[in-house]
């Protein structure tokens, strides 16, 4: 703590605070729903912790509130900016590893980001999902198994992606087709997908909202490092949320939301495979990338660090 700090919280009267952290506790102590009640009761315990410690003026106090009121304001159809304070502060890949499947072999995962906020637009097997031309054309092709090395015929592929300038399409809304970047597939009876897109580009988050008060006031970059998501899924196997970063991608080393995982991080290859260029419409070279996901059956237990 600050000396400032310091010299606010020694003079707090500790019988108040503990009296009051009892009564509030006590409140909520008949909450009928187990788990509710055991959150519940954290909630209190490490807020009324974290404003003791902090010891904020009154003013401080409600710069908070209006803070959280302008997060949910900044909220839309299109933008989740509670998403993104999640991220920036690493919660959100906290309870992603929190929740981590016990398995060793299983794809990492990572944050879903701010940006799932639209319904991928169903696409077969090698259509593409850039509708722009705007970046470098790319074919990416993979596997959906189980740990061990089964395919996972019919696997659901829910992807998206920026362009090569940067943006998804909710951020060009009117100016760019619906579903840019987006497309739901269904891997083959082999397990495998394949479809065209293009190269993303590193971006930054958004930061003319709250968050981006934040990262100013911290001084921090508002930058991610170029990636593809995807949320693969398969009956009888839990959803695997996850990136494939691009190897060569600046900001891998300083990911705003803290979400790379070495694992994750995959080269984008230049290919000279006529075949696999003709089936996409491409002329050789072309940039090609192959992602393998291996997701966790749902009997898996979570919440142990791999």
């Amino acid at each position: 703590m600050t000396t400032a700090t310091s010299s606010r919280a020694e003079h707090i009267d500790t019988s108040d605070v503990e009296s009051l952290l009892a009564q509030v506790r006590a409140s909520f102590a008949k909450t009928p729903d187990q788990r509710s009640r055991a959150i519940l009761d954290a909630l209190v315990r490490h807020t009324h912790a974290f404003m003791r410690e902090v010891a904020p003026t009154l003013e401080e106090w409600q710069a908070g509130v209006e803070f959280l009121t302008r997060v949910g304001q900044a909220c839309s159809d299109t933008r989740q900016e509670f998403v993104l304070l999640s991220d920036i502060l690493g919660l959100s890949m906290l309870a992603e590893t929190i929740n981590d499947a016990d398995v060793e072999s299983v794809t990492d995962s990572t944050v879903l980001g701010p940006f799932h906020m639209t319904a991928s637009p169903v696409r077969q097997l090698g259509d593409s999902t850039d509708l722009t031309g705007v970046g470098t054309p790319c074919v990416i092709t993979g596997t959906v198994r189980a740990p061990d090395g089964t395919p996972l015929p019919g696997a659901s592929l829910d992807v998206w992606q920026c362009d090569g300038d940067g943006f998804y399409d909710v951020q060009k809304s009117g100016e760019v087709p619906a579903g840019n970047g987006r497309g739901l597939f269904s891997a083959n009876q082999d397990g495998d997908f394949h479809f065209r897109t293009v190269v993303p580009s590193h971006y930054p988050i958004p930061t003319d909202g709250p968050v981006g008060d934040i990262l100013a006031v911290a001084r921090r970059h508002p930058y991610r490092p170029a990636h593809v998501h995807f949320i693969a899924g398969a009956a009888g196997f839990r959803d695997l949320t996850t990136h494939v970063f691009v190897a060569d991608s600046p900001y891998l080393d300083s990911d705003a939301v803290f979400a790379v995982k070495d694992s994750l991080v995959m080269t984008f290859e230049t290919s000279d495979d006529p075949d696999l260029a003709a089936a996409h419409g491409l002329a050789t070279p072309f940039t090609h990338a192959h992602v393998d996901l291996v997701l966790a059956p749902l009997e898996t237990p979570a919440g142990t660090s791999r």
